[in-house]
């Protein structure tokens, strides 16, 4: 009976990208666990493979033929102690500059110091024998073949830039070499070279920013000078404002429609720079390609849709760009014109974190600096667009709630001339707060804590935790913890600290303190303004943001909602495989 390939995932993932990156050289050394992949490569005439039954012979040759072939080689070996005398050889390898791809087949990571034979720790690779070092799972579902998708890219990327790298295989010993096709694996390209760059697509092109180092001029010119030419949109939410160029558009409240058809706001191509976001909706769409430009070049991909990275300055990049394959269209406008039009859409809301955001962004004083909590704040804020001249910034490396109070305070000690203002929500405030009583703290300190009592973000409509409704406060929303909304305890701290402390219930209360919170003036005493809320005003206050445009499948949605309810909609799903 023909063999093709084995049935095992992972054997195929590593095959299909050696074959679209051309990686066709082989040393294969004998074994049952490398069974998968070595009879998957034989019985394909694309690869080159060569035997040798001593592991570290087989290593050197492997040096030896990248050298002179100037071509990525790959080994592979069976487990036990084999793969250890791989060491010498990927020594050399590493301080040479070759690249060298060891794949090392393994028994489950199960089975790992559990008294079976033949099956060793490799967890720990010396830095000096690989760029880098991947253990690939067997496959069981969708985020499994993700997983190795990315692992391998990433193995292949280290030998463009002539790196050895390491990949654990784990097997599974499928006797089933029946696969006549491999499955579709994404190659995610590495380009670092001027001189073979990939063509611009014509389309709707969205420029992603996330956590960013802030623009010098010459790299908001640049990105500028882009998206005039091919009228690209930049989206970004507020935890990072290092661009404020003409091309923003704050379309958190576009992409945040949940009942709207946004096809036609999906780009075809997204160009991500920066690092993590607070980016909740997937802001630029379902684009078909999507790019990452990083001088360090590494793959990155939240939304696992990523095909290109670019390893190289930002600012080269943009300018390289600017005028390849110029065209006309309209995306920068459309999406301007309609996040425009959604905020001019937004009704009264309830008193809540949302609410604030929409009465206060505007009077922010120009050349502040806003640092927002996690989650709930970070959102809510991100709808709305401030004015030009306010920085915004969040935690969002770590993305815990811890840090945020302690940032903004260390940011305000280097300019005392400057406003510096915190939002933040009462579970990070009071995780946060001890360092209000650092001695440094200066006047031009502004507080805005929004206590609701709970973390409301766990009681939001669309939260995984709300269908647990009362019984999340007790456990997942840690409600009536930190005085439990006590009227009195933050004001007796905050002024005994020496902050001049301001309170409101309501409305009405919240516009009484507000213009004394926003002055453009730095008083005699840093403020803190408290404001409480109720948690179910903050979620009804998102599920109004988040629809105020409906398709008419969205329409439809909510009619078979308001007939079988919300739990009846599940059950539907999971009948319809949806």
């Amino acid at each position: 009976m023909q063999k093709y390939y084995s049935s095992e995932k992972n054997v195929q993932i590593l095959v299909s990208l050696l074959k679209q990156n051309g990686i066709r050289k082989i040393i294969a050394s004998p074994g049952t666990t490398n069974l998968a992949f070595l009879g998957s490569v034989q019985s394909d005439s694309f690869f080159q493979v060569f035997s040798s039954v001593d592991e570290r012979s087989a290593a050197y040759m492997a040096c030896g033929m990248a050298q002179e072939s100037d071509e990525a080689v790959v080994l592979s070996c069976t487990g036990a102690t084999a793969s250890r005398n791989y060491m010498p050889g990927m020594t050399e390898a590493f301080y040479n500059k070759l690249p060298v791809l060891a794949v090392t087949s393994s028994q489950i990571n199960a089975r790992l110091y559990n008294l079976n034979d033949q099956k060793t720790d490799r967890t720990d690779v010396p830095r000096d024998a690989a760029l880098c070092s991947f253990s690939m799972q067997v496959v069981k579902d969708d985020d499994d073949f993700f997983d190795c998708e990315i692992k391998t890219n990433r193995a292949i990327h280290s030998l463009k830039r002539n790196m050895p790298a390491h990949i654990e295989l784990q097997t599974i010993y499928s006797p089933d070499f029946s696969v006549k096709e491999l499955p579709y694996v994404r190659n995610i390209g590495l380009w670092k070279s001027f001189n073979v760059l990939p063509e611009l697509p014509v389309g709707k092109i969205a420029i992603v920013l996330g956590a960013h180092r802030k623009f010098s001029e010459a790299e908001t010119k640049a990105l500028d000078s882009f998206c005039e030419k091919h009228n690209a949109a930049v989206f970004r939410d507020h935890s990072n404002s290092s661009y404020n160029g003409k091309y923003l558009v704050v379309a958190s409240i576009m992409f945040g429609q949940f009942l709207a058809d946004r096809k036609n706001m999906n780009a075809d191509l997204i160009i991500r720079i920066g690092e993590i976001s607070g980016d909740c909706y997937g802001l630029g769409g379902n684009a078909e390609k999507m790019w990452r430009v990083c001088e360090d070049g590494q793959i990155r991909d939240p939304q696992r849709r990523l095909t290109d990275v670019f390893e190289m300055r930002e600012e080269d990049f943009f300018n390289y760009y600017a005028d390849k394959n110029t065209f006309k269209n309209s995306y920068f406008d459309e999406c301007k014109t309609h996040s425009e039009k959604l905020l001019a859409k937004i009704p009264e809301l309830p008193f809540s974190n949302l609410w604030i955001a929409k009465n206060t962004y505007k009077k922010i004083p120009c050349g502040s600096t806003v640092y927002l909590a996690i989650l709930n704040t970070l959102r809510s804020w991100s709808f709305f667009p401030f004015e030009d001249g306010v920085e915004t910034f969040s935690n969002v490396g770590g993305f815990g709630i811890d840090g945020g109070v302690s940032s903004l305070i260390g940011a305000s000690l280097v300019n005392s001339e400057k406003l510096y203002f915190c939002i933040t929500g009462d579970l990070a405030f009071f995780y946060d707060m001890n360092v209000l009583g650092n001695h440094h703290v200066g006047k031009n300190l502004r507080v805005l804590l929004i206590n609701n009592g709970v973390g409301t973000e766990f009681k939001n409509f669309n939260h995984p935790c709300a269908r647990f409704e009362e019984a999340a406060d007790n456990y997942m929303a840690a409600r009536g913890h930190f005085g439990n909304k006590s009227l009195n305890l933050v004001r007796h701290y905050a002024e005994d600290l020496g902050f001049e402390y301001l309170c409101a219930k309501n409305k009405d209360e919240y516009f009484l303190s507000l213009e004394k919170f926003i002055s453009a003036e730095i008083s005699d005493k840093p403020v803190f303004f408290e404001v409480f809320t109720d948690s179910e005003n903050e979620s009804d206050a998102l599920k109004t943001v988040l629809s105020l445009e409906e398709s008419t499948e969205g329409k439809a949605k909510n009619v078979v909602k308001s007939m079988i309810g919300e739990k009846g909609v599940r059950t539907l799903k999971k009948v319809l495989g949806k």
